[in-house]
């Protein structure tokens, strides 16, 4: 299964996973950018993918189609994918030697997992439109207000960043400003791993998904690169709550893999996936363990990805 970004859902009413990612045209039959899913009773056999979502024609989101995710929020199941239009420039800052562009997550809605979603607002994405984000995640805080997490760009931030805007309750809007969570080269590995030398400079923050422990701590999977090599890793809030502080701990998975996320199986065990290598890359399975503090990883499910060296 070629993919990028895999989010899965479990469907209880159905008992069928629901995997989703970026849409291959080749794959499900569908043409344009979107999202498409896989679905599956055991997490290794899979039907072929179908296109659950297609971005309508803009002049924002002419490309991407990155990172979907689903969220069932009161009722509705809401997909946040990143999409982009390179042909448009930012206007360059003095210290930004990159070429920056719009970029953001959209949202759109639906009444089933099985779509299709429609998009709720064409002109453009959620956090703010001058800014180069990617990958926003839904949360929901201590007090049942929704909030999107994103990552805001190394390419304009030189030094990326986590942030987090509040969001309407019918998640078609933002409301306030964003705050900032962390930056990328918070992480003591990722600093040490580059030089004044390293070139393109990348403190790459990338793929933010939040969870609960069952002691409610607050972790925060995300991932960036360790001398120039994909590693998903792991954050954790002192307060317990988004607005941080925000410690970092030792990174997940290394090995070229990243952009993970958790969910729990119909039996109840906790699991997360991820994708690896990043070029040509392909979903990758591991049981995890919620001590109560964080996650561990138990083993890689190569039994379900058919793997035959772990590596983690």
């Amino acid at each position: 299964m070629p993919l990028h970004d895999p989010f899965i859902v479990p469907d209880a009413e159905t008992e069928t996973y629901y995997l989703f990612t970026s849409n291959i045209p080749s794959l499900s039959g569908t043409v344009g950018r979107g999202t498409m899913a896989y679905k599956s009773k055991d997490l290794k056999n899979w039907d072929m993918p179908k296109a659950v979502f297609v971005v309508p024609e803009n002049e924002y989101g002419e490309e991407g189609a990155w990172a979907p995710e689903v969220h069932e929020y009161k009722g509705k199941y809401y997909l946040f994918t990143t999409v982009h239009n390179s042909s448009q420039s930012f206007k360059e800052a003095p210290d930004v030697p990159y070429s920056t562009y719009p970029r953001g997550t959209i949202v759109a809605v639906s009444e089933s997992l099985d779509g299709p979603f429609e998009m709720r607002d064409k002109t453009g994405p959620l956090p703010p439109k001058e800014f180069m984000t990617l990958d926003g995640t839904l949360f929901i805080d201590e007090k049942e207000e929704p909030w999107l997490v994103y990552a805001h760009e190394w390419i304009q931030r030189i030094d990326g960043t986590m942030e987090a805007i509040k969001l309407s309750e019918d998640l078609s809007q933002t409301i306030g400003d964003p705050i900032h969570l962390f930056k990328a080269s918070d992480a003591p590995w990722l600093n040490g791993s580059l030089t004044p030398s390293t070139d393109p400079l990348r403190y790459v923050t990338d793929g933010p998904q939040l969870f609960r422990t069952k002691k409610g701590r607050l972790l925060m999977l995300w991932s960036s690169y360790e001398n120039d090599v994909y590693v998903q890793t792991l954050a954790r809030s002192k307060s317990g709550n988004l607005q941080g502080p925000w410690e970092q701990l030792d990174p997940l998975v290394k090995h070229d893999s990243g952009h993970g996320m958790l969910f729990e199986t119909f039996e109840g065990e906790l699991m997360m996936v991820l994708h690896r290598p990043f070029k040509n890359a392909k979903g990758k399975l591991y049981s995890m363990r919620d001590t109560g503090d964080r996650v561990k990883i138990v083993r890689e499910r190569t039994d379900l990805d058919f793997e035959s060296n772990p590596t983690h």
